[in-house]
């Protein structure tokens, strides 16, 4: 994809008004939301991902309002407070709407440097489910006891739904939110993406078992558990010699879109 010279100035000015680690935060934000439309999990405008701003706890990227996740680059993120409030020049606005669950979540759970939101068919359906995500397979066991729910309360933008939405998610980092679509945290953008990845899959496999007719295993809540403290322990870093996919996904990138680093 070429590159405008409007969006190589833009690119260059963001660049020398940023730290070298809100480059970087810009850079794995900008990677996530082209992920995630490779993947097919985006929604148009209608869903965001969120990053803080290193250094600057009370600051937050999210993407541009009018521009879909293919378009999403590094210096076209906006920066916004936890209001919702735009801090640093920029030629676009934010969808206001869209930053209540985000602003809600990143004010009460300093952990979570990257929340992820998404309406995949497969998310919103088993979100429609009364029995919620069930825990069949491997893929699902991860979150077993650890996953939380929050009831539909219309269009997230009623500032008043966030004290609710940030009772009920607790600290979790994953949430469905109730006939609407899944939500995943993380200390950083891969532990958020891996977990949305896991996430989505479970739906998926969940709903193929629910049509196939079959009747599914049922595993042990012993059994369950242990499968969810051994997720835990390969998600902690360093652990049982488990490499970083961070740089392979941006390998990738690299190759097939590389403008989303401009």
């Amino acid at each position: 994809m070429a590159t405008s010279p409007v969006s190589i100035a833009r690119a260059q000015k963001v660049s020398s008004e940023v730290s070298p680690e809100e480059r970087k935060a810009r850079i794995d934000l900008a990677a996530c939301y082209r992920l995630i439309a490779r993947a097919g999990y985006d929604d148009m405008f209608a869903t965001h991902i969120s990053a803080r701003v290193p250094g600057a706890h009370e600051h937050f990227l999210i993407n541009p309002y009018g521009l879909l996740f293919s378009q999403v680059t590094a210096s076209n993120l906006v920066k916004v407070d936890i209001n919702g409030t735009i801090v640093q020049d920029s030629p676009y606005s934010i969808n206001p709407a869209g930053f209540v669950i985000h602003s809600a979540i990143h004010a009460a759970r300093p952990d979570a440097l990257c929340i992820i939101h998404t309406h995949t068919v497969a998310g919103i359906a088993v979100s429609c489910l009364e029995e919620g995500l069930l825990p069949l397979c491997q893929k699902a066991l991860r979150y077993y006891n650890r996953i939380a729910y929050h009831d539909y309360e219309g269009k997230a933008d009623d500032l008043d739904e966030r004290a609710r939405l940030v009772r009920d998610m607790g600290t979790m980092n994953a949430l469905i939110l109730r006939n609407h679509g899944l939500l995943t945290c993380g200390p950083t953008v891969l532990r958020a993406y891996h977990g949305m990845m896991n996430l989505e899959k479970s739906c998926r496999i969940q709903l193929e078992v629910m049509k196939s007719g079959g009747k599914a295993i049922t595993l042990s809540p012993e059994l369950l558990e242990h499968a969810a403290r051994q997720h835990e322990r390969d998600d902690q870093a360093g652990q049982n010699g488990r490499p970083d996919g961070w740089p392979a996904l941006l390998a990738m990138l690299d190759k097939v879109e590389p403008d989303y680093r401009d």
